[in-house]
């Protein structure tokens, strides 16, 4: 795994890249601020950030924050040298998946890292079922709007005007909703001249 590192201590900044190392990952950086971290991570696309949160210019949870804006969300450690239940609360908030407090030992980090690895791909899954439920949604509300349509237009019964919409995506080997976007969209054809009056 490649872990862009941002902490603006050099001396910190050479032992998270040791212990990265250690663990048989690829450390990329180090970098000093949260800007740099930003444009590291935009040039490099790294797997995960390891940030410490107070940093010049930019924090680490603004700058894993502007990333995930961006589109380049990846799992985060976050590291300080504060025990401050604020800030523990605030990286949760950002999306952080693991927080650590100096010094870093190797299995905390391990760990850290794991967690946040893991945290990240249920929080990826998550999404994707959200979006899926939302597509679903949208294109049931389209099927039931064309269904609406040929009722009224054919005068059919419901189960007929459904019938009627997979028959013709069946005919035409297009997906259900496919048709019934084509009749919605062509709907003042289906209206009758009274109803357009």
């Amino acid at each position: 795994m490649r872990v862009l590192i941002a902490e603006d201590d050099p001396v910190i900044a050479f032992a998270l890249v040791e212990r990265v190392r250690s663990l048989g990952h690829e450390p990329l950086g180090p970098v000093g601020d949260g800007a740099q971290a930003v444009a590291e991570a935009t040039a490099t696309r790294p797997d995960l950030y390891l940030f410490d949160i107070e940093m010049p210019e930019l924090d680490g949870l603004s700058a894993a924050a502007e990333l995930a804006a961006r589109g380049l969300g990846r799992p985060v450690v976050v590291i300080t040298g504060v025990d401050d239940r604020g800030l523990i609360e605030r990286s949760v908030a950002t999306g952080a998946g693991a927080y650590l407090t100096k010094p870093i030992d190797t299995r905390e980090l391990e760990a850290a890292i794991s967690l946040a690895t893991a945290r990240h791909a249920e929080l990826q899954a998550l999404q994707a079922e959200v979006a899926q439920t939302k597509q679903t949604l949208e294109e049931r509300k389209v099927i039931e709007r064309a269904k609406g349509l040929l009722m009224k237009a054919l005068g059919l019964p419901e189960p007929d005007a459904f019938r009627r919409l997979q028959l013709a995506a069946r005919e035409r080997n297009l997906r259900l909703v496919d048709v019934a976007r084509a009749i919605v969209e062509q709907q003042d054809i289906l209206e009758s001249p009274a109803a357009k009056k």
